[in-house]
């Protein structure tokens, strides 16, 4: 592994803050809140490795599942804010969960949560067993209301942005889906794929390579306009529900209390290979979308990602 003096004499990482005096003392740890496998697995292990090279440490993944990805943050903010312990936090358990009572009561991750970076756009898409028997959006809702049971549909855990994409489909159709909650988006797909539910709402990352290969229909992505990643995929707001819109995300976070040299000395070499070839096409391999934004600004969005998402459920 390249020391970060070496990348800093080939001109790869400039200094252009000042470092944080003694930081890294050690190995870091990136705490994943999901099961292997998914975008936020994939995205950690990337940026860590990248991380780890502008430091000259080694960062180790860590997952951490459950909670809709809330376990693992819950984790993290309870660590030591010496830079050493990392995380990656999603759209759910950061801006959604704190809104419903029961789940926020014991954790509120704005404020116990330093964020350091939004590290990508996630798309989100509604995807169907083959045999379900039905292959696009508007026939899963029509078969939803004629069957009393209902459809089962899978997601990456209760209050998920994945969870909540699909209530508000519900609440804005009156489809009849049932809720299975998983710990992640890689066992969503197992079961799918092997019909013990018949539709799941998952990271696109997941679902594409079985998109690709046929042993899923893709139904719709829940973004306003269809996604660069698959562009083919309907969205739900030209299927079903005008206007509809739940974004998938992912950033890295830090516990509370972070020292602002650390955050910068985290954030740059992040910031500064967004502009490299091989990490972007690394990133949309996975279908996601680049969407850096660095601790200030991350900051600024979580608060408005909050805000609306309140409005969404308390609405």
């Amino acid at each position: 592994m390249l020391s970060r003096r070496a990348l800093l004499g080939a001109g790869l990482f400039a200094p252009t803050f000042a470092y944080a005096q003694g930081f890294p003392t050690r190995n870091l740890t990136m705490i994943v809140p999901f099961a292997p496998g998914a975008s936020s697995d994939g995205i950690a292990r990337i940026v860590g490795e990248k991380l780890g090279e502008a430091l000259g440490k080694t960062v180790v993944v860590e997952n951490r599942a459950g909670g809709g990805g809330t376990i693992g943050l819950i984790g993290l903010a309870r660590s030591a804010p010496d830079g050493h312990t990392l995380g990656v936090g999603a759209t759910g358990a950061l801006v959604i969960n704190p809104h419903v009572p029961e789940l926020a009561v014991n954790f509120k991750p704005l404020q116990e949560l330093t964020p350091i970076a939004k590290l990508i756009d996630i798309p989100l898409v509604l995807v169907a067993n083959p045999e379900s028997g039905f292959r696009t959006l508007a026939e899963l809702i029509a078969r939803s209301k004629e069957r009393s049971g209902g459809i089962s549909f899978g997601s990456t855990g209760t209050n998920s942005a994945q969870h909540l994409s699909v209530e508000l489909l519900k609440k804005a159709t009156g489809a009849n889906l049932v809720h299975v909650p998983y710990r992640g988006s890689a066992p969503v797909m197992t079961d799918l794929l092997g019909g013990q539910i018949q539709m799941a709402s998952v990271d696109l990352t997941s679902a594409a390579p079985h998109i690709k290969a046929g042993k899923v229909i893709p139904l719709a992505v829940t973004s306003l306009k269809r996604v660069e990643p698959a562009p083919e995929i309907p969205t739900i707001a030209e299927s079903a529900v005008p206007g509809f819109e739940v974004t998938g995300w992912i950033g890295m976070l830090g516990p509370a209390g972070m020292d602002p040299a650390i955050v910068e000395q985290i954030a740059s070499p992040i910031r500064q290979v967004q502009s490299d070839a091989t990490y972007l096409s690394r990133v949309r391999n996975l279908a996601c979308v680049e969407a850096f934004l660095g601790p200030r600004d991350f900051a600024a969005f979580l608060d408005r990602e909050s805000t609306k998402m309140k409005g969404l459920i308390q609405g």
